[in-house]
């Protein structure tokens, strides 16, 4: 089995790890608050101080009148084997303090740091370590002392305060409370044992130590509370010589000070019977065998903490996104997979699954019809028109049988209007996969950790679709220019053909033969045209979409980020490690997690190996 001290300094270790990484607290049980500690709790001028520099064997802690003590301190005692006695602060990590007067006003110093000059108290702890040969493994949290009136400077809740302050420390089930009161009050009376009782009914979590016993009346003793009979505790009370305050006065060494506390109860007649269980010394060593036993009952459900905690820090790297590693090639196949995931997204709003499809259709089916309606084709085939186009196109000789001139000029004239919708139907699609190209760079949950690759993505998918918007221009161009360059004749031989109605019901106008140039003859050549365009405009609205299909949307499926993947290719690693920039907010936040991460695991396999070995 483990021993003692080994198994008490790995949870000392462990907690101090802890309290550097600031997991210390807030929401749900952290792996500190599962440590158990030991809670000083006792009314002002109990002797606390005193009874805590006994333990350490150090006078250390800022002394004075009032509320001396203004925030919690969280003292880890490690033994160590031989050397100089030396503390740390959490707060000055680099600082060792040999000099225990400094100690004194270091804690006085980070106290008014935090309060103020003033009498306030904060929750915000002090971390001290002391670090000895002469101290057993222990962790003790000084509080401040309970109190039942407020003095000048304090507001009118200073009572309340302190005692929820205190409270929010020893009702913690983990928590083992040392209850102080002094020998020369009625115990009846004790803040500390009144609060105990509240929190610990069953007193299964509580050590009571008297102090000042040499301070009592004569004739007097405080034997009925020692031997439990006063107030029964499920531990062995333990009573406290504190130092005088001559001897305070003197700096009177401390371990003379233990030495003449153990020659008190040796030779007393009260206490001689008990002196083998008081005095300083047996209460730490008391301590440190109950913290183990303690820990040892607790191991279980210490590790179902940790497994819980460790399974949650890993889902929550899984969510924000694990480490990137330093190499060129990882870098490389990372941008490359995170492009990928992008992808996927994109064809999803193209293919179905998500929006964004249907807009393409949209521009299909509803706006380039609706565009190709609104052309002016009965302005440009007016019979007015027609009349002016064709008598142009004939020149100074008026045409034989047919204007065939006339013809061309008209049709090429009304077929030219059809470029402005297929320009247009052009623009509305682009448009459309720039927004989908925007939206499927937000829903990429892989991309949302790298803003300058989200850029860097977002641009090279639009200069992309740039492309691929010329050569769709300049395709349902073509389509367009080729309805120009080539009629379709058997239209025309087909018109030809036919009987030409004969409008005229009055026998004194002349008949259709008499002149080629009346309104009805106009009127035929624009009705043609009007026929002829209109199975164009069936033909350019059927491929129109096929051109714009076939050059913009299935090439952006196809090979939307071929360039920029060969760009890629080609950069240097700083330039890769550039285009995977965090942001630092986040950056600090899976270090911290990965920190946390690490100090659990290692506290899981260190508490496996000591504790059952």
């Amino acid at each position: 089995m483990a021993t003692m001290e080994s198994l008490i300094g790995l949870v000392n270790r462990i907690q101090r790890a802890c309290t550097v990484l600031g997991d210390y607290g807030g929401e749900g049980m952290s792996l500190w608050e599962a440590l158990p500690s030991v809670a000083v709790v006792g009314g002002q001028s109990s002797g606390k101080s005193s009874v805590l520099e006994s333990v350490v064997g150090r006078d250390f802690l800022p002394r004075g009148s009032g509320i001396v003590t203004r925030r919690p301190l969280v003292l880890q005692l490690h033994k160590i084997d031989g050397g100089s006695d030396y503390a740390e602060f959490l707060h000055a990590p680099r600082k060792k303090f040999t000099d225990f007067a400094s100690v004194r006003k270091e804690i006085a110093d980070e106290t008014d740091r935090i309060t103020g000059k003033s009498k306030q108290i904060s929750n915000v702890p002090i971390h001290l370590s002391i670090y000895s040969p002469n101290v057993v493994n222990l962790t003790l949290i000084d509080l401040p002392g309970l109190t039942k009136v407020a003095v000048e400077g304090q507001p009118e809740s200073i009572v309340e305060d302190i005692e929820n302050m205190v409270r929010s420390y020893v009702e913690k089930p983990n928590s083992i409370i040392l209850a102080i009161s002094p020998a020369n009050q009625d115990i009846a009376t004790s803040d500390a044992i009144k609060l105990a009782r509240e929190v610990d009914p069953s007193g299964e979590r509580t050590f009571g130590v008297l102090t000042k016993l040499d301070l009592m009346d004569k004739g007097t003793n405080a034997l009925d509370v020692l031997e439990g009979r006063s107030y029964r505790l499920q531990h062995p009370w333990v009573g406290i010589v504190n130092r005088s305050q001559a001897d305070i006065n003197k700096n009177v060494d401390m371990i003379a000070a233990r030495r003449k506390e153990r020659e008190y109860f040796e030779t007393s007649p009260e206490y001689g019977h008990l002196s083998s269980k008081m005095g300083a010394e047996y209460l730490a060593k008391l301590l440190s065998k109950h913290l183990e036993t303690v820990i040892r009952q607790r191991i279980p459900s210490i590790i179902a903490l940790i497994n819980k905690t460790i399974d949650e820090l890993n889902a929550e790297l899984d969510r924000i996104g694990r480490p990137i590693a330093v190499d060129s090639g990882a870098q490389l196949y990372t941008i490359l997979e995170l492009c990928r995931a992008f992808d996927r997204v994109f064809k999803e709003h193209l293919d179905g699954g998500r929006p964004g499809g249907d807009r393409i259709y949209g521009v299909f089916d509803h706006q380039l019809p609706a565009a190709l309606k609104k052309l002016p084709f009965d302005r440009h085939l007016s019979m007015k028109n027609v009349q002016k186009v064709v008598s142009e196109a004939d020149g100074y000789q008026p045409h034989l049988i047919a204007p065939e001139q006339g013809y061309r000029r008209l049709i090429d004239g009304s077929i030219s209007y059809f470029k402005g919708p297929a320009e247009a139907t052009v623009d509305a699609v682009h448009f459309v996969l720039k927004e989908l190209v925007r939206k499927s760079i937000a829903l990429t949950e892989e991309l949302k950790r790298f803003p300058t690759l989200q850029s860097d993505i977002a641009a090279a998918a639009n200069e992309a679709l740039e492309r691929f918007r010329d050569e769709s221009r300049r395709t349902v161009q073509r389509l367009v220019d080729m309805e120009s360059s080539y009629l379709t004749v058997e239209f025309f031989r087909k018109l030809h053909l036919e009987p030409e109605k004969n409008t005229n019901t009055n026998p004194n106008q002349p008949g259709p033969n008499a002149d080629r140039y009346n309104d009805n003859h106009f009127r035929r050549i624009g009705s043609n045209v009007s026929a002829y365009i209109g199975m164009v405009c069936d033909t350019l609205r059927n491929s129109i979409p096929k051109a714009v299909v076939y050059c913009q949307v299935r090439e952006a499926k196809r090979c939307l980020l071929n360039n920029f993947y060969a760009q890629v290719g080609r950069r240097e690693k700083e330039r890769l490690g550039a285009m995977l920039d965090e942001d630092p907010q986040l950056m600090e936040r899976r270090t911290a997690i990965a920190k946390r991460l690490e100090l659990y695991k290692s506290a899981r396999d260190e508490i496996d190996s000591v504790a059952w070995k």
